[in-house]
């Protein structure tokens, strides 16, 4: 089984290290990442300019592009018979609404376009505290491969978001739930003639049961999101 890898961290990101030795043995892998940090780029595609890469092994390619461009090239290009794609371990939560705006969730959304079986797996990060990376490969690995093991229909991929409990709490559930549907709570400031981007993300409304609940109440969160769009 081949699994190309990807973030939107950048390819010396420790989270895509950590995806890395969680996924060692469940197959061959590749990594095709962007060169830098790609972060809440969204689904933006290059069309209009060249995308430069750099071979650093025969598994391992930096692309000056978006991850959405890393998808498209690693799945038709570097690698057309890979079979599934996972993309981060980002850090960050990409929850709910974050979905529309993360880098890392719309590499997997561009290889289900493509037909290709994918993951985007997130670390949420608690206020004021940092990410134990090989505490969280450790906690990814079973739910990696039970959704790999599990298979995946078209037209759909995963979403799963890890949780940050305190030091010492015991390995966390998975809840298989919804995408919370709620905005998130921002502001702005105004400073002059330009306006200021002001959010707390640990504050964000939660829908009892969906994703951003289950993952800031310390359970791992797995979503399925389909490509098709809602009926209007």
């Amino acid at each position: 089984m081949k699994l190309i890898l990807t973030n939107d961290d950048g390819i010396e990101a420790p989270g895509l290290s950590a995806l890395e030795y969680a996924l060692g043995n469940l197959g061959e892998l590749v990594v095709v990442a962007p060169e830098c940090s790609q972060s809440e780029i969204g689904h933006q595609v290059t069309t209009k300019a060249p995308i430069g890469f750099r071979k650093i092994s025969s598994a391992r390619y930096g692309v000056s592009g978006t991850p959405a461009d890393c998808a498209r090239i690693a799945l038709t290009v570097f690698h057309p018979d890979a079979d599934w794609l996972i993309a981060g371990i980002n850090r960050g939560g990409n929850l709910g609404a974050d979905t529309y705006i993360s880098g890392t969730v719309a590499a997997a959304r561009e290889a289900a376009l493509l037909g290709i079986k994918a993951i985007a797996i997130s670390h949420y990060v608690a206020e004021n505290r940092e990410v134990d990376w090989t505490l969280a490969a450790r906690r990814a690995a079973p739910v990696l491969k039970k959704l790999i093991d599990s298979g995946l229909e078209p037209a759909c991929f995963f979403n799963v978001n890890l949780p940050h409990p305190p030091d010492g709490f015991p390995d966390p559930p998975v809840s298989f739930c919804a995408l919370d549907t709620m905005p998130l709570a921002f502001r702005f400031r105004r400073e002059g003639d330009q306006y200021v981007y002001r959010g707390n993300y640990h504050q964000r409304p939660r829908q009892p049961g969906r994703d951003v609940d289950m993952c800031f109440s310390g359970r791992i969160a797995v979503s399925k999101i389909p490509l098709e769009m809602a009926d209007t």
